[in-house]
C-alpha cells in the first residue's frame, strides 16, 4: 500500500551504484538544458525569471516521490506557461505583485485539482481529448506563443491573447523596431536553429554517437545566453535599447501558501482545471511513450496525484503552474536517467543555480530567451497532423481545424473548449447516425457479409440487419427509420432479424425503441429477433419485460437464425 501512494520506495530499494552515475550524468545534462527554459518559459509567462528557476526546484522533488515515470522531467512547458499568461493576464497587471501572485494562485488550485482527481482515480479523463484535438490545440498554441515573442525579437511593443490582436499590434509598432535587439535576437534563432538542425549531423560525422550529438546540441541555448550576455557587456547593448533580464535576485524562495481569496477562486478555478487537463495529458503521453521504451508501467490515477503534488509544491516554492516536459523528459531519458533521482539531483542544480548564478544573469538580452522560445514551439507545430485527418477521417479534420481555428482566433481557453465540444459534437453525431448492413451467407460458410461488398446468399422472406454501434437514446429513432424503410422496400419480409455482435450496450430509450419496433412490426405479421447477443447485454434485457413481448426469439449466433427462420 506505501509503495503504491509512494511510487519511489520501488526504484529506491534497488538502487544500485550504476544508476547512481546515470542519474547524476542525466541530471547534469537537463540542469544544463532547463536553466535557460525555465527563465524562458517565465518570460513567456509575464513573470519574473527567478520564478522560473523557483518551478524547477521544489517541483521535481514532488513528483520524484509520488510519479510513477522513471524518466519524465516536470517544471514550465511553453503550452502551459501560455495559458499561464492568458488566465492571469485577465485578473491582475502584469508587473505587478498581484499578478505573480495570481501565477502561485493559479499552480496551487491547479495541483488541488489534480489532487483531487488522483483520488477520486479520475485517470481516464484522458480518454475525453482525442489526439487529433490535443495536437490541433497544441499546434495553434505554438503558433500564438512564437507570435507572442515576436516582440521580444523586434523589441515593440505588443499585447493580445488571440493572432488577430497579436498581428495588429505587431504591425502597429513594426516601425518601432530596435535594430540593435533584431540582430541579437535573429542572430541568436538562427544559431539555435542551425544547432538543432545541422549540428547533430556535423558531430556524428566527428564520430560522436547519435544520442551523444543530439544532447551536445539540446545544450546550445547556454552557449547562447553566453554570448549574448557578453555581446551586451562589450557592445554596452542596453544602452543602445536592447530590453535585459536586469535584476535576478539570488538565493532559495521563501516557503509560504498564497492567499487564494472566493473572488479569485472564481476566476481562476476554470482555466486552472483546462490547465490541469493539458497538462495531464501532455504528461503522461510522455510519460507513457518513454516508459513504453523500457517496458515500464505509468500509472494515470498515480500521475494525478504525482503532478498535483508537483503543482503545489511549486505554488508552494513561490512558481507557477508546471507539468511534464517533452523535450527535457526526451534529454533526460537519452542522457540515460535510470530513475527518479536524476530529478532529485536536477532540483539540486538549479537551487545552486539560483544561489550563486543569478547576477550573471542580469545583462542576459530577453530577445534571447524569445529566440530560445521560438526554437523549443516550433517542435511543437504539426500541420501534418491536419493532412493525415483529411486522408483518414472527415470528423477527426473538423475537430482538429476548429480547434487550430478557434485557438489562433480565440485564444487557448476557449481554443480547447472548442476543441473538446466539437470532439464530443463529432462523436455523438456519428453513434447517432450508426453504420447498419444488410447481410447474406458467403457461399459453403457460416459467415455472413455486407451485401453491397460481397457475393452472398439471401433469403426474400429474411431481412438480417447487422448493427455496428452500441443502441442508445440518440440513435434510437434511426434505428426504426433503417428497418422501416427496408421493409418499404421489400414488402415479401417476414421475419426481420437484428445481427448484434458490435452490441456493447442497449440503454432504456433503445430498448422501448425495440419494444416499439417489434410491436408494430408483429401488427403486419412480421416477427422481430435477436442474434449474437452479447452476455452483459442479454443480462439486462432479461431484467426487463423486453424478452416476454418479444414476437420472435433470441439466437446464439447469426447461422442458426437464418438456417431456422429459411426452412419455415
Amino acid at each position: 500500500m506505501l509503495k503504491r501512494w509512494l511510487p519511489s520506495l520501488v526504484w529506491v530499494s534497488d538502487y544500485s551504484q550504476s544508476a547512481l552515475i546515470s542519474d547524476l550524468m542525466a541530471a547534469i545534462i537537463v540542469t544544463i538544458m532547463l536553466i535557460p527554459q525555465s527563465l524562458a518559459y517565465a518570460l513567456l509567462a509575464g513573470l519574473p525569471p527567478e520564478m522560473g528557476l523557483y518551478a524547477s526546484i521544489l517541483p521535481l522533488v514532488a513528483y520524484a516521490l509520488f510519479g510513477t515515470s522513471r524518466t519524465l522531467s516536470v517544471g514550465p512547458v511553453a503550452v502551459v506557461s501560455l495559458m499561464t499568461a492568458t488566465t492571469i493576464g485577465s485578473v491582475a497587471q502584469q508587473g505587478t505583485a498581484d499578478y505573480a501572485t495570481a501565477a502561485i494562485a493559479l499552480a496551487l488550485i491547479s495541483g488541488l485539482i489534480l489532487l483531487g482527481l488522483g483520488f477520486l482515480r479520475f485517470g481516464f479523463i484522458t480518454n475525453f481529448l482525442s489526439h487529433p484535438v490535443v495536437s490541433g490545440f497544441i499546434t495553434a498554441s505554438g503558433v500564438l506563443i512564437a507570435l507572442s515573442q515576436l516582440r521580444h525579437i523586434l523589441g515593440i511593443r505588443a499585447h493580445g491573447e488571440a493572432a488577430p490582436e497579436l498581428l495588429m499590434t505587431l504591425g502597429s509598432h513594426i516601425s518601432d523596431t530596435n535594430l540593435y535587439t533584431l540582430a541579437v535576437g535573429s542572430l541568436t534563432w538562427l544559431f539555435l536553429f542551425l544547432c538543432r538542425s545541422k549540428l547533430p549531423l556535423v558531430l556524428m560525422r566527428t564520430g560522436l554517437s547519435q544520442s551523444l550529438a543530439g544532447l551536445l546540441s539540446r545544450a546550445a541555448p547556454v552557449l547562447a545566453i553566453m554570448l549574448t550576455i557578453g555581446a551586451t557587456l562589450a557592445w554596452d547593448l542596453e544602452s543602445k535599447g536592447v530590453a535585459i533580464v536586469g535584476q535576478v535576485p539570488s538565493g532559495l524562495p521563501a516557503f509560504s501558501l498564497p492567499n487564494v481569496t472566493l473572488s479569485l477562486l472564481e476566476q481562476l478555478a476554470l482555466p486552472a482545471l483546462l490547465i490541469s487537463l493539458i497538462g495531464f495529458v501532455e504528461s503522461v503521453s510522455v510519460g507513457k511513450t518513454l516508459g513504453a521504451k523500457r517496458r515500464q508501467r505509468i500509472n494515470a490515477n498515480q500521475e494525478l496525484i504525482g503532478l498535483g503534488a508537483a503543482n503545489v509544491a511549486s505554488a508552494v516554492s513561490g512558481g507557477f503552474p508546471v507539468t511534464g516536459g517533452f523535450s527535457r523528459s526526451v534529454v533526460n531519458f537519452d542522457a540515460g536517467a535510470e530513475t527518479q533521482a536524476a530529478s532529485l539531483f536536477t532540483a539540486i542544480g538549479i537551487a545552486l543555480a539560483a544561489l550563486f548564478l543569478t547576477p550573471v544573469l542580469y545583462y542576459l538580452p530577453q530577445a534571447t530567451l524569445a529566440a530560445t522560445i521560438i526554437v523549443a514551439v516550433t517542435s511543437l507545430i504539426d500541420i501534418r497532423i491536419v493532412r493525415e485527418a483529411w486522408r483518414y477521417s472527415r470528423s477527426d479534420f473538423i475537430a482538429v481545424v476548429a480547434t487550430i481555428v478557434l485557438t489562433l482566433l480565440l485564444g487557448v481557453e476557449m481554443g480547447v473548449i472548442a476543441g473538446v465540444s466539437v470532439s464530443i459534437g463529432m462523436h455523438l453525431y456519428k453513434t447517432s447516425r450508426p453504420h447498419f448492413a444488410i447481410v447474406g451467407t458467403v457461399p459453403g460458410t457460416e459467415h455472413y457479409r455486407n451485401i453491397d461488398r460481397h457475393d452472398v446468399l439471401t433469403y426474400p422472406n429474411i431481412l438480417s440487419l447487422r448493427i455496428d454501434e452500441s443502441l442508445y437514446f440518440a440513435n434510437a429513432s434511426y434505428l426504426e427509420d433503417i428497418i422501416y424503410s427496408q421493409l418499404s422496400e421489400h414488402p415479401e419480409v417476414e421475419h426481420v432479424v437484428l445481427m448484434c455482435p458490435a452490441v456493447n450496450d442497449i440503454d432504456l430509450s433503445a430498448l422501448e425503441a425495440l419494444e416499439e419496433i417489434s410491436n408494430r412490426l408483429g401488427e403486419l405479421a412480421i416477427s422481430l429477433h435477436l442474434s449474437e447477443v452479447k452476455g452483459p447485454v442479454m443480462d439486462r434485457l432479461r431484467h426487463s419485460h423486453f424478452l416476454e413481448r418479444l414476437s420472435g426469439k433470441v439466437y446464439l449466433n447469426h447461422h442458426a437464425a437464418i438456417h431456422e427462420l429459411s426452412r419455415v
